[in-house]
């Protein structure tokens, strides 16, 4: 059987959520070498654990990386080209909520903080990732140079609701959505995709917290759309295996929508 995927794929956010449904999907999907990063190296090991005992086929690279400090990103990227040969697939998930907040409810600190993680935090990796990239040999039109694949939000599409705000979030995740089309027309030409998915609410650690009760805004935002439920991390990672695949080759600077219909209200 022909696998989906192969080569090398390098993830952040990896010890949990989307990231850590990601790295499962590409070990499923034929990935034989597997970076995995997270701020959170308790959990980050869990995962590795996890990966070598359903996948022992699978080379797995781990280490705690703050996507806030350049030399922690640039230091494992250029060891994940230097062990593995190049890479293939790069997810570039790690990210933060924030507090929810209104522009005039949230401090200067909270305000950068969020940017720092969900836009500058994606640049960093993505243009650690693009000088690994455009030095690598094209694969043809199917596989190219590498592909990238940026987690943006529904909220790098559209406004929250009156009730959630989250004004950090949507700037960084539209930042992150004009990043994406910028870097995909600039390095089209030389073979290399990059695409973002555009997650709804999902049920990952973040939101987990606030989903217990029907009233929260959250799940008053869940009730609107037509699926009138959470998405689970394994659909979205599925997204982001599609996007890592050959079938998504003529795709490029697009952000994929995942949201269960709530961007079409």
């Amino acid at each position: 059987m022909v696998s989906l995927l192969k080569g090398t794929a390098f993830i952040t956010g990896a010890a949990g959520g989307i990231g850590k449904a990601s790295a499962f999907a590409f070990a499923q999907h034929g990935v034989k070498n597997l970076t995995i990063t997270d701020i959170n190296a308790t959990l980050l090991a869990a995962t590795n654990k996890e990966l070598k005992e359903k996948f022992p086929d699978v080379q797995v690279l781990e280490a705690q990386v703050d996507v806030r400090e350049y030399h922690q990103v640039s230091s494992i990227i250029r060891e994940t080209g230097k062990k593995f040969g190049r890479l293939d697939i790069a997810v570039n998930n790690a990210g933060i909520g924030g507090s929810g907040g209104k522009t005039h409810e949230i401090d200067w600190e909270e305000w950068q903080r969020v940017l720092d993680v969900d836009l500058h935090g994606v640049w960093r990796c993505q243009r650690e990732e693009l000088k690994l990239m455009v030095d690598q040999k094209d694969l043809g039109p199917r596989e190219g140079r590498g592909r990238i694949i940026n987690v943006a939000s529904m909220y790098g599409i559209v406004s929250p609701s009156y009730t959630m705000n989250h004004t950090a979030y949507t700037a960084a995740k539209h930042a992150v959505m004009g990043l994406t089309k910028a870097d995909a027309n600039s390095y089209g030409r030389t073979n290399i995709r990059i695409n973002a998915v555009c997650p709804g609410y999902v049920r990952t650690p973040l939101v987990e917290h606030k989903v217990n009760k029907p009233d929260t805004p959250i799940m008053q935002d869940v009730f609107r759309q037509p699926f009138n439920r959470l998405c689970t991390v394994e659909e979205i990672a599925d997204s982001i295996v599609f996007l890592a695949s050959p079938m998504s080759s003529f795709m490029q600077g697009v952000g994929l929508v995942v949201d269960g219909g709530f961007t079409t209200q």
